[in-house]
């Protein structure tokens, strides 16, 4: 097994975790607002991360603190402005266009890194998109039918695939726990300005919702980012956001499991062309056509 499947499964890994989040958010959001979640989630993430790996956290130089704050403002700003977007647009319409980073980031690779991406991670990363428009989109958007929070999650797919290539080119460069890490902190401390300032922030009082907000602190924040910071050491940026395609999947998967919940047709297909995306970015097309040369030829 090759370091670079190894981080592509380790993401994967990351994706079901997302997938499954949907769920514990949802029991959160309940009773919190959302910046005041986010704030308690992003905040109670890097301080157990700065625990658990305290000897990475008291090694921390200028270069890794710098880029650590810098990429945590985007993190920010990706979950701002979807956040500001799902005011006025459909959750359909946020997963889908908050997606479209799986096009984006082997558009910007090039121009960005002056790396052109393999041929196999850009047909896995059509096919996922159309998938994704299948599973996400309930009904036929037009021109006419785009709103400012289309706009404004649109913004929030640039950045994401922005923070995706940004990860790609400099983990390598830093110590990439200490560097995921602070960008926790600094996404929990942003939203906790944030929630001060637009909210009524609250301490949750309720069981049910700090084991879910432990949970997605521990195993979906933490977790997640560190593996994705130190995964890309070894995987492409467009391999990243194709694989994370896969997480309206997973949360369908747990859907079904947990409320009973069942896809349409389209959006079972859509999932299938998702998987199927993931899949082909995994396949070294070249070698494979060499293999059937060989086959004929014998």
């Amino acid at each position: 097994m090759t370091r670079q499947l190894k981080a592509d499964l380790a993401l994967l890994f990351v994706t079901i975790g997302w997938g499954a989040s949907f769920i514990l958010t949802k029991i959160v959001l309940d009773e919190l607002p959302t910046y005041n979640f986010l704030a308690i989630r992003f905040i109670l993430a890097s301080v157990i991360s700065s625990l658990f790996f305290i000897r990475n956290m008291m090694k921390v130089d200028k270069k890794t603190l710098k880029l650590g704050i810098l990429l945590g403002v985007i993190l920010y700003l990706h979950y701002a402005f979807q956040t500001v977007g799902l005011q006025y647009t459909t959750a359909s319409k946020s997963a889908f266009i908050t997606g479209i980073n799986v096009i984006l980031v082997p558009i910007f690779s090039p121009l960005l890194l002056k790396k052109i991406p393999k041929k196999a991670s850009i047909y896995g990363a059509v096919l996922a998109f159309i998938g994704m428009a299948l599973l996400s989109l309930n009904e036929v958007t037009s021109i006419k039918s785009i709103n400012i929070g289309d706009v404004y999650t649109f913004i929030c797919a640039v950045v994401f695939a922005l923070y995706i290539i940004a990860v790609g080119k400099f983990t390598s460069e830093v110590e990439s726990i200490s560097f995921a890490v602070i960008q926790l902190g600094v996404v929990g401390v942003l939203s906790l300005i944030t929630s001060f300032v637009i909210e009524n922030p609250i301490i949750p009082m309720d069981r049910s919702s700090w084991i879910s907000i432990l949970i997605l602190s521990i195993v979906c924040t933490s977790a997640a980012y560190i593996i994705q910071n130190v995964a890309q050491r070894f995987t492409s940026s467009t391999h990243t956001a194709l694989i994370y395609t896969g997480e309206p999947v997973f949360a369908a998967m747990f859907g079904y499991i947990f409320f009973g919940e069942l896809l349409s047709v389209k959006g079972t297909i859509g999932a299938i062309l998702i998987l199927t995306g993931m899949i082909t970015a995994e396949i070294n097309l070249k070698k494979l056509f060499q293999r059937k040369e060989l086959v004929e030829e014998s």
